[in-house]
């Protein structure tokens, strides 16, 4: 029985938060940059990232991101106090910020992390105005989903034929 074959991302993608299109309405979504530490980065370039529950929070003006989690490689200097969940700069513009900050303030709005991924050398964050799905919502995505698999395999088969 051969394996089937599963989507695999870009090669720029470092992590994707598949959880955040289950849980979320995505509304409005922004390109942002990362303030990271040297072995972040080195972390980063090993894939050694977990997006599941990061959410942005606004502080003084600035956005930051929380949640994340990056392990440290083994390699990394004792000089350094590593934390796996500290809290990372969002590097955006005023507009982007004030528009982040809006949607904060209102009811039943969030904003999520939903993609890391590289743009030339640097890293970048895809963060996400959401709004949550009431569980109905949630089933039917699933239910949507697995029509989605079940017509490609139909049109599979009958290609085949």
């Amino acid at each position: 029985m051969g394996k089937g074959k599963t989507k695999k991302p870009s090669d720029d993608t470092i992590a994707q938060n598949k959880r955040a299109r289950f849980e979320y309405h995505l509304l409005d979504t922004f390109e942002a940059g990362l303030s990271l530490m040297g072995w972040e980065v080195k972390a980063l370039r090993a894939g050694r990232v977990q997006l599941t529950d990061s959410f942005v929070v606004m502080t003084k003006g600035e956005a930051f991101l929380l949640g994340s989690q990056i392990s440290p490689l083994d390699t990394v200097s004792t000089h350094y106090v590593v934390e796996k969940t500290r809290s990372r700069k969002l590097l955006l513009h005023k507009k982007e910020l004030a528009k982040i900050n809006q949607a904060l303030t209102q009811k039943g709005q969030t904003c999520v992390c939903t993609a890391l991924y590289w743009k030339g050398h640097l890293v970048k964050a895809k963060v996400a105005i959401a709004q949550g799905k009431k569980q109905h919502d949630k089933r039917d995505t699933e239910k949507q989903r697995d029509w989605q698999r079940d017509k490609a395999r139909i049109v599979r088969e009958n290609v085949k034929r």
